[in-house]
């Protein structure tokens, strides 16, 4: 078919956000297709993708989203006719293109769903806990409805029953490189992502002492407010490494080599359904893992045997599994080769990204 005209839209996501900028995107205009990327590209300090034409959003913050979702509103009124698919990555641009539909009409709207977004609220601290409480029923609510008004890509078949229809799956898969990357070494384990308490920053800091003079411990991402201090702390007194914010393709050119990459994911329901993409990434690289035991990512590590488990808040178990690794050469390399080989047999988004736009083409072709 002829190249689409598509519309991505998020006040939530970093505009570097891997899913959306290194996977969608680039599939998108790998397909030949036009694409203009509304994102909160100031907010973040981000500069536009080459390739497509950029649209500033103000980013929607905590209690503060009033602004940028009017912003969404307009851009999406004024935006949207003129495209043949509008892609959307919040929920909370679903009431915003509700509030535009007249100059959406005809056009192919489509939710990329993330996450499981009711049990994501139940971690957000600025919302009051009534109100925290609350909230889920009327999320699980209003997705049913938006099912019925819009097109739904899915990250994890986890999320099919939240839904009432059939919707395709879009997986959070990784780019596997191609050249073989080397084995991996015994001096550095390397956390790759965003750096908030639920995920384990305070447990990377205090695996970092524990481990300090005989493995660095890398992070690679950047930090919360809530953890910010201790994690800039740690890094001052040489306990870790501290890369902060690295665009993603020079963030996995720091995964090869590496002893092991690091996931200490609390036991929290909205990390139950979805698969770390850090997980996978490791994987791609040659890298074994260590995470703890949320079940899809217990699932990855005893499908391709590429790693080990640790307990839910526990520094000294992941230093145990560190120093296994460090010191069982065998072990180590065998992880990391079964890791390589299951992420090109099954993980790989140069498949899944294919998929990806031949179902937005099938969508503004019906």
């Amino acid at each position: 078919m002829s190249a689409l005209r598509v519309l991505v839209v998020t006040v939530v996501h970093d505009p570097e956000d891997a899913r959306i900028r290194h996977r969608q995107l680039r599939s998108l205009l790998a397909a030949g297709h036009e694409v203009t990327y509304a994102a909160p590209f100031a907010a973040y300090g981000r500069a536009v993708p080459q390739g497509v034409r950029g649209v500033d959003l103000p980013r929607a913050m905590g209690r503060r989203r009033d602004r940028a979702l009017l912003a969404a509103r307009r851009v999406l009124a004024q935006e949207g006719p003129g495209h043949d698919v509008v892609l959307l990555h919040d929920p909370e641009l679903l009431a915003a293109a509700a509030a535009a539909a007249p100059a959406l009409r005809g056009r192919a709207v489509v939710w990329d769903v993330h996450e499981d977004t009711a049990a994501a609220l139940g971690m957000k601290p600025w919302l009051p806990g009534p109100l925290r409480r609350a909230l889920p029923g009327a999320v699980r609510a209003a997705e049913r409805l938006a099912e019925r008004a819009v097109h739904l890509t899915l990250a994890e078949d986890a999320y099919a029953a939240r839904f009432r229809r059939p919707h395709p799956v879009v997986p959070n898969s990784v780019l596997v490189a191609e050249a073989e990357p080397p084995p991996p070494g015994r001096d550095r384990v390397v956390y790759l992502g965003r750096l908030t308490g639920p995920r384990g920053a305070l447990e990377l800091v205090e695996l970092g002492r524990r481990l300090r003079g005989d493995v660095v411990v890398e992070l690679v991402g950047p930090a919360d407010a809530d953890v910010r201090g201790a994690v800039e702390a740690a890094h001052a007194a040489g306990d870790v490494r501290w890369h902060g914010f690295v665009p993603n393709e020079e963030a996995l050119r720091l995964l090869p080599g590496a002893l092991a990459g690091l996931s200490l994911l609390h036991d929290e329901p909205n990390y139950a359904h979805s698969r770390p993409t850090k997980l996978m990434e490791y994987m791609a690289s040659g890298v074994p893992v260590v995470t703890t035991p949320n079940p899809v990512s217990v699932e990855l590590v005893e499908r391709y045997r590429c790693g080990l488990v640790v307990p839910f808040d526990d520094p000294a178990g992941a230093e145990a599994a560190v120093r296994r690794l460090r010191d069982d050469d065998a072990l180590r390399l065998a992880c990391a080769r079964a890791g390589r080989e299951g992420a090109l047999a099954d993980l790989d988004w140069r498949r899944d990204g294919r998929r990806f736009a031949a179902q937005l083409e099938a969508w503004a072709g019906r």
